[in-house]
């Protein structure tokens, strides 16, 4: 009698994950990446960033055969008519979605079932500074909070320890809380 084992846990394929996570560990140098988003302004507080291809594993991705279109904008009082989020909105989001991740992948590779990952993102900020009416307050956020509500089939204990694993493994948290160079380079005409 054969046993066909489940290798489905919280929508990821941990055989899949496992197998690639012991790939990079032989050969780190596919664990190089690039990720790229192209942005047009369309007037006033509108914009519109397209992602689509990346590096990966050793070479250019082709696996997406659609563009990932994100509109941004400003609520009126900031001057925009409501496009889209505004940015500080979209670094809110990207945080949010790289921690459940981050939860969702963690608690696969540590057999727990979850059965709902919630959570609420406040982000404080003193406009003064983006306005450039004070150099007192900084240009973004103050603080950030971040509150999630985890349930699955483990006990309390467990999911809190997933969820600080994933504090850990997230690449958006860390480049929030830490921090990463940015160069700007600009050609004109």
């Amino acid at each position: 009698m054969s046993t066909i084992t489940n290798t489905t846990r919280n929508g990821v394929d941990t055989a899949t994950m496992f197998a690639t996570l012991d790939l990079i560990k032989e050969q780190p140098e596919l664990a190089k990446f690039q990720f790229r988003a192209t942005n047009r302004w369309l007037g006033g507080a509108h914009n519109r960033s397209t992602i689509k291809g990346f590096y990966a594993a050793g070479g250019e991705d082709t696996s997406r055969a659609e563009e990932f279109e994100i509109d941004a904008g400003e609520p009126a009082i900031l001057l925009g008519t409501d496009t889209g989020a505004n940015p500080a909105e979209y670094l809110l989001h990207a945080l949010a979605a790289c921690l459940t991740t981050s939860i969702v992948y963690v608690a696969a590779a540590r057999k727990v079932e979850l059965t709902s990952v919630e959570s609420s993102l406040t982000g404080d900020m003193d406009v003064r500074g983006a306005l450039g009416v004070s150099e007192e307050p900084r240009n973004g956020f103050e603080r950030i909070g971040v509150s999630f509500r985890v349930s699955g089939n483990a006990p309390e204990e467990k999911l809190r320890e997933v969820v600080e694993r994933a504090k850990k493994r997230s690449a958006v948290y860390d480049m929030v809380t830490n921090g990463v160079p940015v160069d700007v380079d600009v050609t004109t005409g």
